[in-house]
């Protein structure tokens, strides 16, 4: 499976098997993790065999279940802390997915009270990414129409911005909102928040990630 192959069938999944995951991925994930981490000037790490991370009421209210991994995105806090840990963070579930795991990005609906003490005082907590083997298919989320999310139609035309702007629309984003806007400008992309949400930015890194990696071009972000 390729990045664009994974891309496509990733899926939000919340509840899992409870199945360990094996140590040739742990080494695999972990590898990637330090990348990301020198790359974005980032605090992600992975917590394995830990269910006290899902373990509080918001988790059940969220419907996760049987969640005993999971990716924590945290760093020093500034200005694109949340677009380089959703960019980050969604390589990682990107990778994941490649490697038979499945995921799903949590805001709110998780026992940060237990997250946070394993995070510095100097760093700010993020999110988290729920990790393991899934026990549902999960469901494929509604997307706007293409023409919804670019300033200028005619630049679909164009084969390299219209494979990132169709991997855009596969990104996940906090309520399935998809509230971003993409435009071309020559041989680069800008990617602008549309309107407000929750974890706007953290979407903003995301899409990034998915733009970048389908159109193999570079990407503007604010």
């Amino acid at each position: 499976m390729n990045d664009l192959e994974a891309i496509k069938n990733r899926r939000s999944i919340r509840k899992y098997k409870g199945k360990p995951i094996e140590n040739e991925k742990r080494e695999i994930l972990e590898k990637l993790v330090q990348r990301c981490n020198e790359e974005g000037n980032l605090n992600i790490f992975i917590c394995y065999d830990d269910p006290l991370g899902f373990d509080s009421k918001l988790a059940h209210y969220g419907n996760f279940y049987n969640v005993e991994n999971y990716i924590v995105l945290s760093g020093t806090k500034s200005n694109d802390l949340d677009i380089r840990a959703g960019y980050y963070g969604e390589k990682l579930v990107i990778e994941a997915q490649k490697l038979g795991l499945n995921t799903c990005w949590v805001a709110l609906t998780f026992n940060k009270n237990r997250v946070k003490k394993f995070i510095n005082s100097n760093q700010s907590l993020v999110c988290v990414i729920a990790l393991g083997y899934g026990d549902e298919e999960g469901h494929v989320h509604k997307n706007k129409d293409i023409s919804k999310i670019v300033t200028n139609t005619d630049d679909l035309d164009i084969e390299w911005f219209k494979k990132g702007v169709i991997a855009s629309l596969l990104a996940p984003t906090a309520l399935n909102q998809q509230k971003f806007k993409i435009q071309r400008t020559d041989n680069k992309a800008i990617i602008s928040i549309s309107g407000f949400g929750p974890y706007a930015r953290v979407d903003l890194g995301i899409v990034k990630y998915h733009f970048e990696m389908a159109s193999g071009h570079e990407t503007t972000v604010f």
